[in-house]
């Protein structure tokens, strides 16, 4: 290597200096020495290059041997994952037709189940239409009734605002509650009195209370005023008409229906409301004094049907007072009846006496003429025996009459 470098420098030098001509013949000798030494300087520095990549390149000699081995293994799992990407495939296809299989088929139940779902919610629907249909009717109705029932109250306002109504409403709530607690025959209607005045009811108790009068025109505008009241003022004005409007018609009860001689001496005025009893009694205690001096009870629904009842007792009692002479008649005819059969068993047991002494006797002469049969057939059958063989049969003895009950034989 430094040879052919060396010869190279020369050539070059050569050809240089036959360009250059004579000129340069001096000092190109001198110029061909350095160069040479240059020369077998490079050659030596490239030697030891050489050498040293040699060197340097044993290992990465041995590292690409590795690297082709690992290239190789390379390959091999490339193959085999090849292999495996292929199976994967394969399964994945398999799994993604099982997975549309069951994708399918849940999107068919599901299906079904959405059908059967609407179909059961229509049918609810339907039904609960059915129904609202029916709530509907029956609210329809409802409405009717209470539009019916506004004008019953209406027709109701109407008849307490007029006094005549009123009255014949009163009436005929009184009738009902008295037929309803007495029997026939103790109350009379609408009956006149010796003064001229009509009575709404009699009531018939026994003596000494006589005819009770029974009133039922009470004033309802003054309460109806005191109800609807709403400022204190409104209140006291209302409650001062009330006071005066039911002391007066306790008064006029008092004069009217209280007669002497021909009715009770107290009266009973009927509030037809049990509000309005209880407000009298609780806020109203100047009236509850008036009507107990009037000697006019105040009575409600309620407490009227509780006096009634009572009072159907003491008619009761009354009755039973009425009918106890004829009791006490009727008890002595039954006593005189039981003395004459007393009488009459006495005698009957004397004859009974007598009886038995002649049946005992009749008895005794039965025994004696049995006895006196039966000596008679032991003589006939002594005879007998002498004259008949002995071979003959026993004639039957007659059986003994049969003896009299109670009669010694």
């Amino acid at each position: 290597m430094p040879g052919e470098i060396q010869a190279a420098v020369q050539a070059a030098i050569q050809a240089a200096a036959q360009e250059a001509g004579g000129a340069a013949a001096l000092w190109i000798p001198g110029l061909a020495g350095g160069l040479i030494l240059l020369a077998a300087l490079l050659a030596f520095a490239a030697l030891r290059a050489s050498r040293r990549a040699a060197r340097a390149a044993e290992p990465l000699a041995a590292e690409i041997g590795r690297l082709g081995e690992s290239l190789k293994a390379l390959g091999a799992a490339q193959e085999r994952m090849a292999g495996g990407l292929g199976q994967i495939g394969q399964a994945q296809n398999q799994t993604q037709a099982a997975t549309l299989e069951t994708l399918e088929r849940r999107l068919e139940e599901v299906s079904t189940r959405l059908g059967d779902s609407l179909s059961g919610s229509a049918q609810r629907t339907a039904q609960a239409l059915g129904d609202l249909r029916q709530r509907l009717e029956a609210i329809d109705r409802a409405q009717g009734k209470i539009e019916r029932l506004s004008g019953d109250i209406l027709g109701l306002q109407n008849i307490l605002s007029n006094k005549q109504a009123r009255g014949a409403m009163g009436e005929i709530q009184l009738q009902e509650i008295v037929t309803q607690a007495l029997p026939a025959g103790s109350y009379r209607f609408q009956t006149q009195l010796s003064n001229g005045r009509r009575v709404d009811c009699l009531l018939v108790t026994p003596p000494p209370t006589g005819l009770l009068p029974v009133d039922s025109k009470f004033p309802l505008e003054a309460w109806r005023r005191l109800a609807e009241a709403t400022s204190p003022a409104e209140k006291a004005e209302a409650a001062k008409a009330f006071r005066a409007d039911v002391g007066r018609h306790l008064r006029d009860v008092a004069e009217r229906y209280l007669v002497a001689d021909e009715t009770a001496d107290s009266a009973l005025m009927f509030l037809p409301s049990e509000a309005i009893y209880a407000e009298i009694h609780a806020n109203f205690p100047d009236l509850v004094r008036l009507s107990f001096e009037k000697k006019v009870w105040i009575v409600s629904p309620s407490t009227f049907m509780a006096t009634l009842h009572t009072l159907r007792a003491v008619l009761r009692d009354a009755r039973i007072q009425e009918q106890s002479a004829a009791l006490r008649r009727q008890t002595g005819l039954l006593l005189q009846d039981a003395e004459r059969l007393g009488t009459r068993l006495k005698a009957l047991e004397t004859h009974f006496g007598q009886a038995e002494g002649d049946l005992r006797e009749a008895g005794i002469s039965v025994t004696k003429i049995l006895r006196g049969a039966r000596k008679l057939e032991e003589v006939e059958f002594s005879e007998a025996a002498q004259t008949e063989p002995s071979s003959a049969p026993a004639a039957r003895r007659p059986e003994a009459l049969p003896e009299i009950a109670g009669i010694p034989s």
